[in-house]
């Protein structure tokens, strides 16, 4: 009952007037980057952390997550009709939906996505508040131990869920940790790796390292692979609006779909892509009549478009769990979340829902009002989207760079922090040029300093005895998960070709 007390009290604080233009502002921002192949929330949030301080925390947090819930949307327009993936978790959407667009069903296609992401979207986050609180009472009873086997767990699985490998990932995440360390040390007033300059004896805001890696480096990586030819968008064929038969076919998918999002969201599986993957090749393979037939002969299955829309948008409510109630970011936007927090001087945490349940909940209520949004925004205005996919992408990734620096300019007002932008820029496009990923750099720079203060903590509650770590059972258990995020895929494929090896000689 309480849970539903304070989600009616969060829905009274999302629809102020205020928070309302935030929502709106969010998801119209989400699905602009969203239908614009390689801009995805992620970079969209980094580009606004500098200018959304002057926002007000529960302001800035409701764009971000408009922003994110958009993006899982707007990826669909261009998977559709450009057979582009404007987001990495539209990709398998991108499969059955471009071939209904070029039989002349784009409108549908368009339609049961729209649908699909208010579904998964609305129940996921349904499911977000009634399972948040339930998380917040179990850590509540954390010491500095099971924080810092938090902490752990998140560098590990991050490291382990991004990029190519393993090691590219750790290595990611020591850049970050090292970026975290300079500065004053907080204990004992050292200064450390300032090399002389008195602008870094101070710790490095984490809006320039977000934008710098994020937005500049990004932009810069996604400039230099660009490819000056032109591609043809399918026109919008038939009406967007589903008829009964549609609805039916979709209804299942729907479901089905939800519930793969909403199981993977939490998991650091890096994103939406395996429960998006898992959806489709569920649905091809459920598929009857004439949803089979569509499948098999290349027409294009609606079914093929509903589950993994509706998993994507559950997926990012998914997220918001860990996030919300335990600190861990288990996506490259929830990365960038946990640094909006941040930037507030606020850590995500089970002291987040006590200290500030007005932001907390108000975040949550919002997300219903964001996704009723989207459908009123995306079903009768697509035409208005589908004309994004029409602008340069030079003059997409000028102005991109051209935000981005003013809006450090804006919130930091220092010759310095420009010249430490474009220090990281360089960094985070180097890091995507050789295939580093920037998620673990960005949670080493946000998290180490938090883990080295509750590891610190503990040895002095513990007069340096070390032991603490590993005597506390839930400790264990998250370090277990922890080894097991990074060696179990290997231990997995180790063993499953001695099955395929012992198969072939028998």
């Amino acid at each position: 009952m309480d849970t539903f007390v304070l989600l009616l009290d969060g829905l009274a604080t999302a629809a102020q007037p205020m928070n309302l233009m935030f929502a709106l502002l969010g998801v119209m921002l989400g699905t602009a980057v969203g239908v614009m192949p390689g801009i995805g929330p992620a970079l969209t949030v980094a580009l606004l952390l500098p200018v959304s301080l002057s926002f007000g925390a529960t302001g800035s947090m409701i764009m971000f997550a408009g922003i994110y819930y958009g993006g899982m949307y707007g990826g669909a327009i261009s998977s559709i009709l450009l057979n582009t993936p404007g987001e990495t978790a539209s990709i398998m959407t991108a499969v059955e939906g471009n071939r209904m667009a070029k039989r002349g069903a784009g409108g549908k296609a368009l339609g049961a996505a729209a649908i699909g992401s208010f579904f998964g979207g609305t129940f996921a986050t349904m499911g977000l508040a009634l399972i948040a609180p339930l998380m917040v009472a179990v850590a509540l009873s954390f010491g500095t131990a099971e924080y810092f086997a938090l902490m752990v767990l998140s560098f590990m699985t991050v490291s382990a869920a991004f990029g190519g490998s393993v090691t590219r990932g750790l290595t990611a995440l020591f850049i970050g940790l090292t970026i975290g360390l300079v500065g004053t040390d907080k204990l004992t007033g050292q200064v450390r790796l300032a090399f002389g300059v008195p602008e870094m004896s101070d710790n490095i805001s984490i809006a320039i390292v977000a934008v710098g890696l994020f937005a500049i480096g990004e932009t810069m990586f996604l400039a230099s692979q660009h490819i000056n030819h032109k591609t043809k968008a399918e026109a919008v064929k038939g009406s967007v609006w589903l008829n009964w038969t549609d609805l039916k076919r979709c209804i299942r998918p729907y479901i089905r779909g939800t519930g793969l999002g909403f199981l993977f969201g939490p998991l650091p599986t890096g994103g939406a892509e395996i429960p998006t993957f898992l959806s489709y090749t569920t649905e091809k393979r459920l598929a009857t009549g004439e949803g089979r037939r569509d499948f098999d002969e290349g027409r294009g299955a609606i079914e093929g478009v509903a589950g993994p829309e509706a998993a994507n948008n559950a997926s990012a409510a998914g997220t918001l769990i860990p996030l919300l109630t335990l600190g861990l970011p288990t996506s490259a936007t929830a990365a960038m979340m946990l640094a909006g927090f941040q930037q507030y001087g606020l850590q995500p945490g089970p002291l987040l829902f006590t200290n500030n349940a007005e932001l907390v909940w108000g975040l949550v209520a919002s997300l219903f009002i964001a996704n009723l949004m989207l459908v009123v925004l995306n079903v009768p205005f697509i035409g208005i989207w589908v004309k994004l996919l029409t602008i340069p992408r030079p003059w997409l990734y000028a102005g991109i760079l051209t935000f981005a620096t003013l809006g450090i300019v804006g919130a930091q007002g220092s010759a310095f922090a420009l010249i430490l932008l474009l220090g990281f820029g360089l960094i985070g496009f180097l890091m995507r040029r050789f295939g580093y990923p920037l998620a673990p750099a960005l949670v080493g720079a946000i998290l180490g300093p938090l883990a080295e203060e509750q590891l610190r903590r503990g040895l002095m509650i513990n007069r340096g005895d070390w032991s603490f770590l590993v005597t506390s059972k839930i400790a264990l258990a998250i370090y277990a998960i922890a080894i097991l995020a990074v060696f179990g895929p290997r231990i997995w494929a180790f063993l499953r070709h001695r099955g395929v090896a012992r198969t072939n000689r028998a």
